[in-house]
Formats: structure tokens, sequence, C-alpha cells
């Protein structure tokens, strides 16, 4: 079918996201949806099912009809590291879905206490080997992108450091802050003020490239870790057998949608960064991150409860 024969969309669309509205990925679920109603000329809707780290919108979305009205905002959390730890999930990632567009990368900031005596990322490290097994670092969960996002440090640079786990991001960053725990990796937007007023040093930036909002944090992968990649995103799936000319035109969409200099604006007051890509590019991400995840899960022996 040529793209000029498509008749889609004739009716309203609606975006499935697993998360509560008024967080990151629904703010960004809502814009995306907003910039692609005025593309297609129809209501888009954001429509929130959180639950079960994000399973619940996706088995929505999996059980659809593969007509391009029913998507998924979907994160690394829950299609990748969810897949990975739990064998009983009513649906398979892989099988189940076509990738259309990432939409953002969150990049991830290894941040610590002031305390420590480390001002880089090698200092970091030489500090964890010279004192093995006594640095501490915090994360929101067991299993949880933050705690991965360190082990998977741990891994490349060969250093023992303690993991701490918390019942959420509230106490994670007050144990932080405190000097309880010394080291931990979080998303922008949370940690930002805390590094512009001192209770906070940024010491690395897990994405591929320096963010344009920390420009003087370097990469890991720059200091010394070559290939090393830490990111949250968000990226748009559809279910599959969705035909391959309605996935091209959502995807060019929401590319059009993501350059537009307010949407790239208010992106970044949420620590985010606008990521639009082909589907064939989201799915070679996805593919090369849930091989990034499953050798993490796979060196630390985790299953889900």
């Amino acid at each position: 079918m040529c793209s000029s024969d498509l008749q889609y969309p004739t009716k309203p669309i609606t975006i499935v996201c697993g998360f509560l509205a008024g967080g990151a990925a629904d703010l960004v679920s809502r814009m995306t949806a907003e910039r692609l109603a005025a593309e297609f000329g129809r209501q888009v809707l954001v429509e929130n099912r959180p639950g079960a780290g994000s399973a619940i919108a996706a088995e929505r979305v999996a059980k659809a009809a593969p007509d391009g009205y029913t998507l998924l905002h979907g994160t690394a959390a829950g299609l990748i590291i969810n897949q990975l730890l739990s064998k009983k999930l009513p649906y398979d990632a892989a099988r189940d879905f076509t990738p259309v567009s990432m939409v953002v990368i969150v990049p991830q900031l290894l941040v610590v206490h002031p305390a420590v005596p480390a001002n880089t990322l090698k200092e970091f490290i030489a500090l964890a080997k010279a004192r093995p097994g006594t640095l501490n670092y915090g994360s929101v969960g067991v299993g949880s992108p933050n705690h991965l996002g360190m082990e998977l440090l741990k891994l490349a640079a060969g250093i023992d450091v303690v993991h701490v786990p918390y019942k959420g991001a509230t106490p994670a960053m007050a144990d932080l802050m405190a000097g309880q725990v010394q080291a931990a990796f979080n998303g922008m937007a949370s940690v930002m003020p805390l590094i512009a007023s001192g209770k906070l040093r940024a010491i690395a930036i897990g994405s591929a490239k320096r963010s344009p909002a920390a420009p003087d944090v370097p990469t890991v992968a720059e200091s010394g870790y070559a290939g090393f990649e830490y990111v949250a995103w968000n990226g748009n799936f559809a279910p599959a057998k969705t035909p391959a000319a309605i996935i091209a035109k959502i995807s060019a969409d929401i590319g059009k949608a993501l350059a537009t200099p307010d949407v790239v604006q208010r992106l970044a007051s949420l620590g985010s960064e606008a990521a639009p890509s082909t589907p064939q590019q989201f799915a070679a991400y996805v593919k090369e991150d849930y091989a990034r995840w499953a050798r993490v899960v796979k060196t630390l022996g985790l299953k889900s409860e």
C-alpha cells in the first residue's frame, strides 16, 4: 500500500501509559499525544493503566487489534526488565509488539555525596578498588533500572560497591543526601537542583553522549569504559502485525512532533531529550538494550518473586 493510499487515521487513537497521571512518563505521553493529534487531525487520547511494573498496560495493548488505533507508551523497565525477571507475564514483549519510534531518552547521572573523596569517575573507581565492599549505593529496589545500571558499571569496572535497596525514590534520595549511602544513578530532573546547591556531586553520565543540560559532566564511556550506556527511555509500540505502512506513518509523525522547539524545551524541563527514530532503528536499539540487561540479570541471578 502506498502512503498516499493510506486511509489512516479515521477515528481517535489511544496511547496506553503504564504509569500514573502526572508522572514523567505520563507527561511525555501526553505531549506526544497532543502533537500527534495536530499532525493526524484526529483525537489522540492517553489512557493510564498503572500497576505491575506497567505489565497491565502492556497486556492491554498486546491484546488490542493490530490496526494502529491502540499504542503503548513503553519503557525499558516495563518491556525489557519485566520480561527478564518474570516468566509469568501475559505477553511476550518481542512477539507481541512492534516498535514504532523511540520518543525520549532520560540520561542518568552518577552522583555521589559531597563527603566522598572523588571528583571524577576515575577517582571513584580507584576509591572503590582501594576499599572494596565499603562504599554503598542506593536504588529504588532490587531489579529497578538504577539498581541494574550501577551493576552494569560494577561489571565494566570490576569494583565491589554494596547495593542498598529502598522502597521508593524518596527514602533512597534522603539517605544519599545524608551520606548513609555514598552514590547512586538517578535521572537528571531529580538531581540537577541538588547538584546546583552542592548537596550532591555529579561525576559521570550514563548516556552515550554528553547531555546539553550538563555539558561539563563526562560520559562513563569517555571516562574509560567504551561502549557503556545506561539511560532510561520511553517509546511507542503497536501490537504485532500492525501494517507496516501505518507503523511508518506514526513513526514519521512522532518525528515531526518531537522536532518542534517548544516540545524540545518542555522535555528538557523533565530531564529528557527528544530521541525520535525509525521503526528499524528503535527495534535494533531495543534488541541491544535487552542484551545489555540480560547480561546483568544473569550475572546477578535475579528472579522475580
